[in-house]
């Protein structure tokens, strides 16, 4: 069994696995978000049917960026000058969301839930990978081959919790590529993996047939596992 450990990287088709009102993720602004107990917490409220409607997606254009902040993080929904009463308002033409107040002044209108949700660090559960690639890992022993989608910012480490999915033995392995020893606290970039689709992209070459390939030598050891 994989030990435990907290992710700290997603990619946005992880991200897009969890869309419906009983497990919603969202991403904005390079965050992951488990809303679920935000739905949970506001059942049957009508305000939540834009963030159900968003599940699995990211929702970066709903904010913006605080870049006056004396904080890292300080998202703001977007605003707009409303055209009648020339006030600026929140801007939500996917529809008002819960914690957004009314555009008119309302007696139903109830501000003491405390921090709304884009702001509440508690709903953050990583960060969204700034670019994803994809990798061969070969099985010396076995001969499998998996190809696997990773974050680039991600560590070995990281990437070979991933791979437990396929290998529960996989920390009895040396991982190397090029012959060479990988280093499990560095990035693929790091250990000389360079990501190159981009120059693939150019050359009109096809991405998945030039995949770098990570071979993995079994140790003769099932303590790791």
């Amino acid at each position: 069994m994989a030990p435990a450990y907290k992710q700290r990287y997603y990619t946005p088709g992880e991200v897009s696995q969890h869309s419906s009102s009983k497990d919603l993720w969202v991403s904005f602004l390079g965050k992951v978000y488990d809303l679920t107990p935000l739905l949970d917490k506001n059942a049957g409220n009508i305000l939540l049917k834009p963030i159900q409607n968003a599940g699995g997606k990211d929702i970066s254009h709903w904010f913006n960026a605080n870049a006056d902040s004396k904080t890292d993080f300080d998202p703001k929904v977007r605003t707009h000058i409303d055209r009648k009463t020339g006030c600026e308002v929140p801007h939500t033409p996917q529809g008002r969301f819960i914690h957004i107040p009314p555009a008119y002044p309302s007696a139903t209108w109830a501000n003491d839930f405390g921090t709304p949700w884009w702001k509440d660090e508690s709903y953050c559960i990583g960060h969204l990978s700034n670019k994803t690639r994809k990798i061969r890992i070969i099985n010396t022993l076995t001969s499998q081959e998996h190809t696997i989608e990773v974050c680039g910012e991600e560590t070995l480490e990281e990437i070979l919790n991933r791979f437990y999915k396929y290998n529960k033995h996989a920390a009895s392995y040396t991982w190397k590529y090029n012959g060479v020893n990988l280093e499990m606290t560095k990035t693929l970039e790091q250990n000389g993996v360079k990501d190159e689709d981009e120059e693939f992209y150019e050359l009109n070459f096809n991405e998945e047939d030039w995949l770098p390939a990570i071979h993995i030598y079994f140790n003769d050891d099932l303590t790791e596992a």
